[in-house]
């Protein structure tokens, strides 16, 4: 038999093509495989996370004659950590998208954090406070060098003192959404410690001070801050395929998966709109109680 001496022992042009396409078919069906998991992954993470969170909160009231841990406003939260501040908030800090002011200084200060009484609850461990999820940073805080911004979670405002000058007792009613509902300063005040949230993962153009507020002012209806079409007031996170992370005051964690539409993050602007109805619903029923 006659061998072609001038043939190359390599592939030839068609079979390049033909290996390129194979690869291409298998990395398309496996990516998605791939970026599913790593959500999954995050999502775990992220209840372990308001799992130790709550336990946390527990303990420290558990330590405090019942008094849960304080969760101040912006006004509360700076004056918490000011140059002569007690750092006596559950975070001390306040997220922004500046690199040069307090505040900006609060986003990424673990010693700051780790000052609050309530940090010792959580083995000094502040990457409870953070979703792996949430890697948002503002153009100059890149620039700077920023890896992330130190929390992703708040608590709900409906919980502990508002402000360093309340008494111990605090006030009666809610801060957030004033009469017939009511402030709850101890885990004993609660009816329903099941239905009602601690802590949430919060949107990162919403998220400032700690203190997550469902809408801004009363409602008339059954539960607070209800409105007719559905509005978000501070926005829950969309991580996880549209799901956001809760800590509930009896002790369990869970993900919520919203029906509305994300809502960007433009960092510089305080990020909130409208809601699916049915979302706003569910969140509002399980901010307060009368």
């Amino acid at each position: 038999m006659k061998i072609d001496s001038n043939r190359s022992s390599g592939f030839t042009l068609i079979e390049l093509l033909v290996v390129i396409a194979i690869i291409a078919i298998l990395a398309g069906m496996l990516l998605p495989a791939l970026a599913k998991a790593k959500t999954k992954a995050q999502g775990i993470k992220c209840m372990n996370n308001e799992n130790q969170l709550i336990k946390a909160w527990y303990m420290y009231a558990l330590d405090s004659d019942d008094y849960v841990i304080n969760n101040y406003t912006i006004p509360g939260t700076e004056a918490a950590f000011a140059a002569n501040g007690k750092f006596d908030n559950w975070a001390n800090n306040v997220m922004v998208w500046d690199t040069t002011s307090r505040d900006a200084q609060s986003c990424t200060n673990r010693d700051w954090v780790l000052r609050s009484p309530f940090a010792k609850y959580l083995g000094n461990n502040t990457e409870v406070y953070h979703c792996p999820a949430d890697t948002f940073l503002s153009g100059v805080q890149m620039k700077a060098g920023w890896k992330q911004r130190m929390r992703s979670i708040s608590m709900n405002s409906n919980w502990g003192r508002s402000d360093p000058s309340e008494t111990k007792a605090g006030i009666a009613n809610s801060w957030g959404y004033g009469g017939p509902w009511k402030q709850w300063h101890k885990t004993s005040e609660i009816k329903k410690p099941s239905d009602m949230y601690v802590f949430i993962d919060e949107h990162p153009g919403s998220v400032n001070d700690a203190f997550f507020i469902v809408q801004w002012g009363g409602g008339n209806g059954e539960y607070p801050a209800t409105s007719n079409g559905g509005q978000w007031g501070d926005v829950p996170a969309f991580y996880h395929n549209k799901a956001c992370g809760f800590g509930f005051s009896d002790g369990h964690a869970e993900i919520r998966k919203w029906q509305s539409k994300n809502i960007p993050v433009k960092a510089g602007t305080f990020t909130s709109g409208p809601a699916d109805i049915k979302d706003q619903t569910w969140y509002v029923r399980h901010v307060a109680e009368k």
